[in-house]
């Protein structure tokens, strides 16, 4: 076996990991444009309340944040329990370390959206009101687009977060091979097995490649989109 070949199981822990990563970031970006725009746009009671709860999981240790997981959203938790009448399973599936990631990528996706919000001029808005365009045209047509750098990054950083979550997953869904095992949790269970060194290690090149891929890809699409915005 050489070192760059994969074994079925250590295979199927990338093709999960990347699932997983793609999933928590596509469900984590309506909610956190919205997140990010209330944050920056509005003022209301309990504001710096929500902007503690939304970064939250940024200083909890992560174990904690799957442990609240495992208590809300597991087969006995409230959530959890009303959702499981309707088939919907989160406790020890992929979809639960969907869940897991996506809770502890959210700060970091609204906090680089929100800085892009922040950047947009609020004149430009201004003129698109008083050309009768409703709010919601005016954020669809103006603010968006305008965004977009920070979107962008904001979704990377949610992707690379959610490859490299270890704490908050095995927590809520455990380490189960073909279910829930990511490439972070399969480099853990093969540095407490004897042997197990190469195989974290090819695991550990190929997380470290794809954090990596993914980071250059952000900044590639982000600069390419405030030079269209410039133009």
């Amino acid at each position: 076996m050489t070192f760059f070949s994969l074994t079925p199981e250590e295979w199927e822990a990338v093709r999960l990991s990347l699932k997983v990563a793609t999933v928590a970031m596509i469900a984590s970006l309506p909610v956190g444009i919205a997140v990010a725009w209330l944050l920056d746009r509005k003022e209301f009671w309990g504001k710096s309340l929500l902007n503690g709860i939304v970064h939250l999981p940024l200083v909890m240790p992560p174990v904690v944040t799957g442990y609240l997981l495992l208590l809300t959203f597991g087969t006995k938790g409230p959530v959890g329990a009303f959702l499981a009448q309707f088939g919907i399973v989160f406790a020890f599936r992929w979809t639960g370390a969907a869940l897991a990631c996506a809770v502890m990528g959210f700060p970091l996706l609204v906090r680089a959206i929100r800085l892009s919000i922040e950047a947009v001029d609020t004149k430009l808005e201004a003129a698109s009101s008083t050309l009768g365009a409703s709010a919601l045209w005016v954020f669809l047509t103006v603010t968006l687009p305008l965004t977009l750098p920070g979107i962008i990054a904001g979704m990377i950083l949610c992707f690379a977060k959610a490859m490299g979550e270890f704490g908050a997953t095995i927590t809520f869904v455990s380490n189960i091979p073909g279910e829930t095992q990511t490439l972070p949790t399969a480099i853990y269970t093969l540095t407490q097995v004897p042997g197990g060194d190469a195989g974290a290690l090819k695991l550990t090149a190929i997380s470290i490649a794809i954090s990596l891929g993914a980071l250059l890809i952000s900044e590639f699409l982000a600069r390419r989109a405030v030079q269209r915005i410039a133009a």
